[in-house]
């Protein structure tokens, strides 16, 4: 059953034991509540559950092995389809590709589906090995979802960091390549709020159900679930925000450092502009010339140029051009 990733059988206590084999479609049937987890890509996991696990909705199968999901709750009954979903932790993986966890909950029994590695998951089992895991279902739900959060809250700080980063160094070294990181902040910025808003939908939705599983401390630990989402998405907000002023402010500072550069070519150019005309017309091969039989002329007509640009200087200073 290589389908199975973990399976448990709750004591009530914060505890659990391992099952495996036909023991597992059993304690999913019995008043203990059962958990498994299942791997949603291998071949056999759709057969398994719909052989096994029979008696659940065609509709809740086919949720838990859909291809796309997003952050959902569905009440069905007594029992809640809920889809989640976590930062990625993985090995050369990008956080904002946040990874989906499907589950099936009732009073009886946990079903939960991946397509990649959850760590969230994997800290929810070592907790139920050490006898410090959810004593029930409503538990079960609180405490995964409080993981989820715990693991987002160190990646969305150092996207906090990395604004305030660019930002001081716009303000000491404006820079074209800061350009692509602001752009990369406000992409993970905007791909993290498209899962979470609908995550803090599902948890606020999960508050308000009417299930019996679900009691009045499950409510407050996933009111407080609902508080971290919340505020990450207003933190998500403030750094998009944040991320195209910065932006804007690049941009202006950018462009005043191209208008005083051209400025100061204009300003070069208008000097040059007689100089350029008198020796022009100096240089024309056409008899007349002043001064073509004076030795002393090229020195004289030089002196006349200097007066020139000196004059024009004291002109545009006048004139407050420079």
């Amino acid at each position: 059953m290589d389908q199975v990733l973990l399976s448990y059988a709750f004591d009530g206590k914060g505890g659990g034991r391992k099952i495996a084999g036909e023991e597992i479609a059993q304690q999913l049937k019995d008043d203990q509540l059962a958990w498994v987890h299942l791997e949603a890509n291998h071949p056999d996991t759709r057969s398994w559950l719909e052989k096994e696990l029979s008696y659940l909705d065609p509709f809740v199968t086919e949720a838990l092995l859909a291809e796309e999901t997003r952050p959902r709750m569905t009440q069905i009954g007594d029992g809640v389809l809920l889809i989640l979903r976590g930062v990625n932790l993985n090995e050369n993986a990008s956080p904002e590709d946040m990874v989906s966890i499907r589950l099936y909950a009732d009073n009886h029994r946990i079903i939960s589906v991946r397509k990649r590695r959850l760590k969230a998951v994997w800290d929810l089992a070592e907790r139920i090995d050490e006898g410090r895991g959810p004593k029930n279902c409503g538990d079960f739900i609180a405490q995964l979802a409080s993981r989820l959060f715990e693991r987002m809250q160190p990646v969305l700080t150092e996207l906090d960091e990395i604004t305030d980063n660019i930002e001081e160094h716009i303000l000491e070294t404006a820079d074209q390549s800061l350009r692509s990181q602001i752009i990369d902040v406000r992409r993970k910025a905007i791909i993290f709020r498209r899962y979470m808003a609908p995550q803090r939908d599902a948890i606020s939705q999960l508050v308000i159900a009417d299930l019996s599983w679900v009691d009045a401390q499950n409510k407050r630990h996933l009111q407080e679930a609902l508080n971290h989402v919340t505020r990450y998405l207003e933190d998500l907000d403030a750094i998009r925000e944040r991320a195209q002023v910065v932006k804007d402010e690049l941009a202006n500072i950018l462009a005043n450092k191209l208008n005083h550069n051209l400025y100061v070519l204009s300003v070069i150019a208008a000097i040059f502009l007689p100089l350029g005309f008198l020796t022009g017309l100096l240089g024309i091969n056409v008899g007349g010339i002043p001064g073509a039989e004076n030795t002393a002329s090229f020195w004289i007509f030089c002196a006349i140029l200097i007066a020139l640009v000196i004059a024009q200087i004291l002109l545009f200073k006048k004139l407050k051009w420079f």
